[in-house]
């Protein structure tokens, strides 16, 4: 039946009869896919009642994050495009507004679903145009106060705006705190929704009085509602509330929906889905089929064995310092899958996940640090610029002594411009205080980490994903604050890398020695913040360029704080600066992404090449 699906709105040729055999070809096409396999296979009956009930690019339908939209491409007419799915050129993992009229909001990052729609209501009452909105978003993205602030404004409107709340008890992890436990109530609460549904379509059949009754009903909040569920939420904040509906229910879902889309005002519709849902490996493991690698789909198993990852290494040093220090704490946002799985089962009173809450994670740290405990705060680098102010103001400001371990940080690959960690050495680097450390290979991290722990301030750890590299293990000198680490002398030029850029370095000191015949310095400069300005005044004596090499945007980056140093104080060298562009860059493998910008040995020793030219043809 997929072949039938060539366009939007093709899905309303199904029969009704045929579409859960549609959902079960959805969810085969999926699982051979791969990509964000759970949370996708927990949606496609609830994408397929919303296709049937809505009609694209018309009405807008705007996911949350976004990583659960492969039926809504699938049925949009961009099935044939999924064997380029997450790779270079190809269909990307979220919604993008380049591929496609259906998708109406970029998004890949969490609890900004509502407020989107919100902003489409309002411009559409503006307008005066008719067109439905509806905004789907996660039981786990409603940890996210950014979702609260939007459910608020959300209250005020008096056009239809539907949201869709998908209930799955999941984020990344299990979800944590007082919204997934309230959520826990309402899902065994449908006899408060039934019942009112009863009463208000009885009333309406008294002729002359009964819509009158509802309208009076409505307005003074039957305490009918209090009784059977205490509190509720949404529709004290002022939304309609339907459900709780089977979220794997095709029928059950198109009457919702066809009853949501005839309401005034905004109202909420809770389904219920299950994660993973036709796949086993992925029901009884979310967490590992959140972003899934290549695998094996009769097992579920990963395909070949990696070596450790910086991850994995954060995960063993965390462990050995709960040990030994009684007041680490860690601190993590709706991920103890970034390394913290082990620290939670040895110290689950030590370990905190505020869900998707980065703001709160880290005002929270920076009180954990004033009552006298040293919180690690482990974040996707991506994820922690949604805390930007807080840093500044509450751990920086104050100079408190929080350890932020930035996973990710760098490119990223397939999941593309929402998810690269870029940009932390540049708005970290802003901010006085603090002091940034990124390391070259495994032992590093550890022991950067350990130094952090002690450190009394502000203080960063950034590190790429996937495998550490297990190079130069020889060396490993003592970490000491804003010093670097010469690994090789040399002369003419000098390569100051920054972390994972370190293994770059190296092979461009090759390849400038076999194609310039130039022995160039090797040097690791751990430090980001603050630099090593005694090694910059000792270059002076010996090298003609000093060539900086980090995964970071260059605007505001360690590139252009060795320049300023370097022209601040007359040194006579040459700055040249190796950095990623300042623009966003799409999906794909992260070598490719590397080719795509220039970011290869090759690339930087014709760089140098270049440099060299032009000074040769200005000394002329």
């Amino acid at each position: 039946m997929l072949e039938k699906i060539q366009k939007p709105n093709d899905i309303k040729k199904i029969p009704a009869d045929q579409l859960p055999a549609l959902a079960e070809e959805i969810r085969e096409f999926i699982i051979e896919s791969g990509g964000h396999l759970a949370s996708n296979l927990g949606v496609v009956e609830l994408t397929i009642a919303m296709h049937r009930v809505f009609d694209l690019p018309k009405d807008k339908l705007i996911w949350d994050v976004g990583h659960q939209s492969y039926t809504h491409k699938i049925l949009t007419g961009r099935k044939d495009g999924f064997e380029t799915l997450r790779r270079e050129g190809g269909i990307s993992g979220f919604p993008k507004r380049s591929e496609s009229d259906c998708d109406v909001f970029d998004t890949g990052h969490s609890s900004t679903s509502i407020s989107a729609g919100v902003g489409y209501v309002r411009a559409r009452e503006l307008k005066k145009e008719n067109y439905s909105v509806v905004s789907i978003i996660g039981d786990g993205a409603l940890t996210g106060g950014m979702a609260y602030e939007a459910l608020n404004n959300a209250a005020s409107l008096k056009s239809n705006f539907i949201i869709v709340l998908n209930d799955n008890e999941m984020s990344i992890t299990e979800n944590v705190g007082g919204m997934s436990s309230y959520l826990s109530g309402l899902r065994t609460a449908s006899a408060y929704t039934d019942f009112k549904m009863d009463v208000t379509k009885a009333l309406n059949r008294i002729p002359g009085i009964g819509p009158g009754m509802v309208d009076a009903m409505r307005k003074t909040k039957s305490s009918i509602k209090q009784i059977i569920i205490p509190g509720m939420l949404f529709e004290d904040m002022g939304l309609t509330y339907l459900g709780p509906v089977d979220g794997h229910n095709i029928p059950q879902l198109i009457k919702t929906f066809q009853e949501a889309k005839r309401f005034e005002g905004p109202i909420l519709v809770h389904v219920l889905t299950q994660k993973g849902r036709g796949y086993e490996p992925a029901m009884r493991h979310p967490a590992r089929f959140h972003g899934a690698g290549p695998f094996d789909v009769k097992t579920g198993l990963p395909v070949g064995k990696s070596n450790p990852t910086y991850t994995d290494v954060f995960s063993t040093v965390m462990r050995k310092m709960g040990d030994r220090r009684k007041d680490v704490a860690a601190v993590t946002a709706a991920m103890t899958g970034v390394g913290l799985k082990r620290f939670y089962n040895m110290f689950p009173d030590r370990c905190f996940d505020v869900g998707i809450a980065e703001e709160h994670a880290v005002t929270f740290a920076a009180a954990l640090s004033l009552g006298g405990i040293t919180p690690v705060v482990a974040i996707y680098s991506s994820f922690l610029q949604r805390a930007y102010d807080q840093i500044m103001h509450d751990v920086c400001m104050q100079n408190l002594h929080v350890v932020f371990a930035i996973d990710r940080a760098g490119l990223v690959g397939y999941d593309g411009e929402t998810h690269h960690g870029i940009f932390d050495l540049s708005y970290l680097g802003s901010m006085p205080n603090m002091t940034i450390l990124a390391p070259k290979n495994l032992w590093e991290l550890s022991d950067m980490i350990k130094f952090a722990v002690d450190y009394d301030g502000p203080i960063a750890v950034r590190y790429p994903r996937g495998e550490a590299y297990t190079g130069l293990k020889e060396f490993r000198a003592p970490i000491c604050l804003g010093k670097s680490e010469v690994i090789h002398e040399g002369s003419r030029v000098a390569l100051l890398a920054v972390g994972s850029m370190v293994k770059m370095a190296e092979e461009v000191q090759k390849q400038l020695k076999e194609r310039m015949d130039m022995d160039a310095a090797l040097v690791n400069a751990r430090f980001v913040k603050p630099i090593d300005e005694e090694l910059l005044r000792s270059f002076a004596d010996t090298y003609e360029l000093v060539v900086t090499l980090e995964e970071n945007v260059k605007d505001g980056g360690f590139g252009e704080r060795v320049l300023a140093f370097a022209e601040e104080e007359d040194l006579p060298f040459g700055v040249e600066i190796i950095a990623l562009p300042d623009r966003f860059i799409p999906h794909g493998s992260v070598s490719y992404q590397m080719k795509q910008v220039g970011f290869t040995p090759e690339d930087i020793c014709g760089r140098i090449e270049e440099y060299y030219r032009k000074r040769g043809q200005e000394e002329r």
